[in-house]
């Protein structure tokens, strides 16, 4: 009885199978699927935005807060002024992690290699280091440094509204990144260099500005 059950079902299964396809209708609501071109619907909103005049707006405002933030940058967090003189070396000695070549594959500097730059190059002027907004710290700065000698960067404040008053050339230390590697927290500061190290000074003046 099993073989002939088994040899029955091993038929139908390997026999040809008829099948009908049947439509039995729609049941439910059916919606069509709708993507609108992405950027069709952005140039038809760019369109709708440049005839209203808000296109218009938006770039006069884009405008007015790019022209701020190069007039007057994020200031320098965490830079207060000198209540105490200090000073310190800094080393920019730097480790070489890769072997430096040139482009013909002449060996420049070896992995593991300690450069100095101030081996091959001269720090002529001094840095100044000021928050541009303390008149004491402007004055204390212009009446020290003269141009040629010094660059006066400003860890606050609006170098080009001061270079127009002034009539002097002055810097921003965008994003802390001169204060950070000098490890410069308060101002004035002075950096200067002394033979193979830079000399890092932060500086207390005295009300009125003097030193």
């Amino acid at each position: 009885m099993f073989g002939a059950l088994g040899l029955a079902a091993a038929g139908l299964l390997a026999g040809p199978m008829r099948s009908e396809a049947r439509d039995f209708g729609v049941e439910g609501q059916a919606f069509p699927i709708i993507e609108p071109d992405l950027l069709a619907t952005i140039e038809s909103r760019l369109r709708r935005a440049e005839s209203s005049g808000e296109l218009a707006r938006m770039n006069e405002v884009f405008a007015r807060r790019v022209e701020a933030k190069v007039r007057r940058p994020d200031p320098v967090g965490g830079i207060t002024p000198a209540r105490a003189a200090r000073s310190w070396d800094y080393d920019p000695t730097a480790l070489i992690e890769h072997d430096i070549r040139d482009q013909k594959g002449n060996l420049i500097a070896a992995a593991g290699q300690r450069i100095n730059p101030l081996d091959f190059v001269a720090i002529r002027q001094d840095l100044v280091f000021i928050d541009g907004d303390d008149r004491g710290e402007l004055d204390w700065a212009l009446a020290r440094y003269a141009d040629p000698a010094a660059k006066i960067i400003f860890v606050k404040g609006s170098p080009i509204d001061q270079m127009t008053a002034r009539k002097r050339r002055f810097y921003f230390d965008q994003e802390g990144r001169l204060t950070g590697t000098f490890g410069i927290r308060h101002t004035p500061a002075v950096v200067s260099q002394t033979g193979r190290t830079m000399r890092v000074s932060e500086i207390a003046l005295k009300p009125g500005g003097r030193s």
